[in-house]
């Protein structure tokens, strides 16, 4: 099985930055070749796709962060960052690191979440 762990989350200012940090362990297999992505959910609100990478390093964003958040991966360490600038008051949620791939049997695998606030 594999294992997802987040950290790094806590109260930020509005325009202040965040780093967010993913580590997987594990039955890890070939972890340069799967998909890493941050999700974030809001009070309220569904759960959302917020960047993704994939193995080939490929990066997509959610439009209301691009510009602003830079998701990273580091295949040495099995790890995946999610740095967050002039973060806003509407970034506030819980994180999600979710990962799929060979080591996964290519079902999705999440972590526990990790919130974020921020204030005004």
């Amino acid at each position: 099985q594999v294992h997802l762990v987040e950290s790094g989350g806590g109260l930020a200012q509005a325009g202040g930055s965040l780093r967010l940090s993913c580590t997987a362990s594990g039955s890890i297999f070939k972890f340069n070749t799967m998909l890493l992505c941050w999700y974030r959910q809001a009070a309220g609100k569904q759960r959302e796709l917020v960047a993704s990478i994939t193995g080939g390093g490929s990066t997509s964003y959610a439009d209301s962060v691009k510009g602003r958040f830079t998701i990273a991966r580091d295949n040495a360490r099995n790890m995946v960052d999610l740095r967050m600038a002039s973060l806003k008051p509407e970034d506030t949620a819980v994180y999600y690191c979710y990962t799929e791939g060979l080591s996964t049997g290519y079902l999705g695998v999440w972590g526990q979440g990790t919130l974020v606030t921020v204030s005004s």
